[in-house]
């Protein structure tokens, strides 16, 4: 083989060794869920999407990150190979559901009422007297089906957050189970202070679980699961996961 020829094979060997090559080409979907996700200035910004997008790059992976409804979002993971789902809250529901890769923040939620129109919960129980905004598919609507709280009387479901808040102010509905970090950002998108506007009149403990996390299709292959779980691995041993917000477990 000429010299020209080595050179070239030697090329070519080193591109298909190439991690960013290698790599299956994957679909990273999430939702307008801020300050964790959502679009700007025709972008996908947010503290998970920064997550997201330093694991990939050290995992050797590009891929585009789309936004779309979260029920749309959750049954594309659900049903097709080689999809990523972010900020995804892990649920022993959800556990078998979905192969994770690690927490992209932390999570807390609760049920709220508007002030001056509060509502004294004791238990989950009691909030079964009440309308209360969801949205469709959500880990927080999803959390009082399974304890038996009835779709038509209790929930009224939306496909975006914001119109939670809404419904809230205009009394259509008594209460709103949301995470704290996007009702608080909401209600100041709104123009409104947190504080003086929201009631949190139960702490949902159970929900808030192990935080928001980047999580793959369950008919993803393997290898590429790991491959993108030692990139995370490797930013939060190094503190990197920990500077952009991550929780890190």
């Amino acid at each position: 083989m000429g010299a020209g020829l080595r050179v070239l094979a030697m090329c070519l060997a080193a591109a298909m060794m190439s991690p960013a090559l290698a790599a299956p080409p994957i679909r990273v979907v999430t939702e307008e869920y801020p300050p964790y996700n959502y679009a700007r200035d025709g972008d996908v910004h947010g503290v998970s999407t920064a997550v997201v997008r330093a694991v990939l790059a050290e995992a050797g992976i590009e891929a585009p990150i789309q936004l779309m409804p979260w029920a749309r979002a959750y049954d594309l993971a659900l049903h097709t190979e080689n999809v990523l789902i972010y900020s995804i809250t892990r649920t022993p529901a959800r556990e078998d559901l979905f192969k994770w890769v690690g927490q992209v923040a932390p999570s807390e939620w609760f049920l709220y009422a508007l002030r001056g129109h509060e509502i004294p919960l004791k238990t989950l129980e009691d909030a079964k007297a009440y309308r209360i905004a969801t949205v469709y598919q959500d880990v927080g609507e999803q959390f009082l089906l399974e304890r038996g709280f009835d779709p038509r009387l209790n929930l009224q479901s939306s496909n975006r957050y914001a119109h939670n808040y809404e419904k809230l102010k205009l009394g259509r509905v008594d209460l709103w189970i949301a995470n704290g970090v996007v009702a608080a950002y909401l209600v100041r998108e709104a123009g409104d202070d947190p504080a003086q506007q929201l009631k949190a009149e139960l702490t949902l403990h159970e929900l808030g679980g192990d935080g928001l996390y980047m999580a793959f299709s369950h008919n993803t292959p393997d290898a590429l699961v790991e491959r993108v779980r030692r990139a995370f691995e490797a930013l939060r041993r190094d503190g990197r996961l920990a500077r952009l917000g991550a929780g890190g477990s």
